[in-house]
């Protein structure tokens, strides 16, 4: 299909190179259904559900998600630039979130408090991403680059960030707990605790 006519359901349906006009709104139901190429940039998706669906290749920058849902729903080398998704709706007891994020661009996109435990986020490009107060515990950052991204109270108990890159986090600030990490990436976030770095080489020990 190449249409999208709001306030409609649509299940197990195919949509390929949909273009949807700038500012122009979306209602309706949206179940195991594939978005192949499709354009949603700067649309109106108003208390929709997306439910177990999968975006490809699609454009949904600066989309506006006022009270929708996407339950188990894959985004996968898709734009998703300057989203604000605390628009949506999560207030299904965390069963409302994405299934996995992958190689998309998520840039400036906002996520403060939402419940994202579990999700995955891999070779993606998340840059300046607000992530204070989420919900962040074992999401994997497979290859993920957070450059610029916030992290405050934000939940990363056994999180993988080992393949992430250029994030920068507060251990005293955020629960860390399990959280798995390598070198040398990690090595940075010594600096934000009051301590003092020397390397070995530099000191005489006795």
């Amino acid at each position: 299909m190449n249409t999208i006519i709001s306030g409609q359901e649509y299940h197990n349906q195919k949509f390929e190179k949909v273009n949807l006009k700038q500012g122009e709104v979306i209602t309706g139901r949206f179940a195991d259904c594939r978005f192949i190429n499709c354009t949603f940039t700067s649309v109106v998706l108003r208390n929709c559900r997306f439910k177990n669906c999968i975006f490809q290749n699609c454009d949904l920058s600066l989309a506006k998600i006022s009270g929708s849902s996407f339950p188990m729903t894959r985004f996968e080398k898709s734009k998703l630039i300057g989203i604000n998704w605390t628009q949506g709706n999560w207030s299904n007891l965390g069963f409302e979130k994405p299934k996995s994020f992958s190689e998309c661009v998520l840039n400036h996109g906002t996520f403060i408090g939402i419940d994202l435990s579990g999700v995955e986020m891999k070779d993606c490009i998340a840059v300046d991403v607000d992530f204070r107060e989420t919900n962040l515990s074992k999401v994997m950052f497979g290859k993920t680059d957070l450059s610029k991204s916030v992290f405050g109270n934000t939940n990363l108990s056994e999180a993988d960030l080992r393949c992430a890159r250029n994030y920068d986090i507060d251990l005293s600030q955020n629960n860390v707990k399990r959280t798995k990490f390598t070198m040398p990436e990690a090595f940075a976030l010594l600096y934000s605790m009051d301590i003092e770095l020397e390397e070995n080489g530099d000191i005489e020990c006795g």
